[in-house]
């Protein structure tokens, strides 16, 4: 951005905050006006497009420290801090002239020797832009406002928030963001996204001020939950019904995958509800590995019972007590330790 741009746009004005603004609080400013200025809530509005475009565009200034103290004492000098007068003697009294103010900039100890500055006619030209041009960080030159610029600096980085189900953050997808100044990227977001992980968009930030390469663009990530599946790392779980008689005396059953195929597991006679069966290599197929899928057995006690189904319980029930199976004898021993 060229330093005359800086100094037509008032950028606290803009977000609505004062000078002496925290950083919090002009995170917060820019937060919610771009959040109301959005192109998406205000469709086919030029002037909220607009309006958008310069939040961005200062907050880009005034969350950069280095961005906002060039900025701030740039202003300060144009606009107030410092004055410019003819100088030499027939300057107004008290005002520093421009012999006064470049020339120390330059080298200069006391009344701008080392640089001249005239309308025409003899002594060098300056251009007062390619002077201010230097608090930008174009010129690479010493100076006691901005500090010393070692060429181009690198552009500001942006955030964006975006939400995917849960399939296509397993399987990756691509995706079209709208960022500060209108522009559409789109980039593709990798198989086995997790929820709230944070992804760096290379040179997809703001363009440099000053020649040197754009920042990045900081997209934070939320995953819907899913009906059925559970992530744990890069394995799912699922929780899977059974009825008792399976669980009693054994099945094979279909077990679902996220890929929307099933997949056939052996339930061992008397597996207990709780168990885990383990399917090797059908979780997230992430670029660090692929998980495993973990079918968790459930048994499902029936509502209701027809009349041979109750007496056959009844039987295995008699059994049972004649027998002396009490399936809480561990629990209670446990208990009174």
């Amino acid at each position: 951005m060229a330093s005359q741009d800086w100094l037509e746009k008032d950028f606290y004005k803009i977000l609505g905050v004062s000078q002496d603004a925290s950083d919090d609080e002009i995170k917060k400013a820019y937060r919610k006006l771009a959040r109301k200025w959005h192109p998406d809530q205000n469709p086919g509005d030029a002037a909220a497009e607009q309006k958008f475009k310069d939040i961005g565009e200062a907050n880009s200034v005034l969350a950069d420290p280095a961005k906002r103290q060039e900025y701030d004492q740039l202003r300060q000098m144009v606009g107030g801090g410092a004055r410019f007068t003819a100088g030499g003697p027939g300057g107004a009294a008290g005002g520093a002239g421009f012999e006064d103010l470049f020339g120390s900039m330059f080298g200069g100890g006391g009344r701008g020797q080392n640089v001249r500055f005239s309308t025409g006619g003899g002594g060098e030209q300056i251009n007062l832009d390619d002077i201010l041009g230097q608090f930008g960080g174009g010129g690479g030159y010493g100076s006691p406002y901005g500090g010393y610029q070692a060429g181009p600096r690198k552009g500001a980085d942006l955030e964006a928030r975006t939400t995917l189900s849960f399939r296509d953050a397993a399987a990756g997808e691509t995706i079209a963001l709208q960022a500060a100044d209108g522009q559409t990227i789109k980039t593709r977001i990798p198989a086995g996204v997790r929820d709230g992980q944070t992804i760096r968009l290379r040179g997809k930030g703001q363009p440099s001020p000053n020649g040197g390469q754009p920042g990045d663009l900081l997209l934070h990530i939320t995953v819907q939950s899913h009906p059925v599946f559970r992530r744990e790392g890069n394995n799912l779980t699922v929780d899977l019904p059974v009825t008792f008689a399976e669980a009693a005396l054994g099945a094979t059953v279909a077990v679902p995958t996220l890929s929307g195929k099933s997949v056939k597991v052996k339930i061992k006679p008397g597996t207990p509800s709780g168990r885990k069966l383990r399917v090797k290599g059908q979780g997230i197929q992430a670029k660090s590995g692929a998980g495993d899928l973990i079918a968790v057995v459930q048994i499902v006690v029936p509502e209701k019972l027809s009349g041979d189904a109750k007496k056959a319980v009844e039987a295995m029930a008699e059994e049972e007590r004649s027998s002396g199976v009490d399936p809480r004898a561990e629990l209670s021993a446990k208990a009174a330790q």
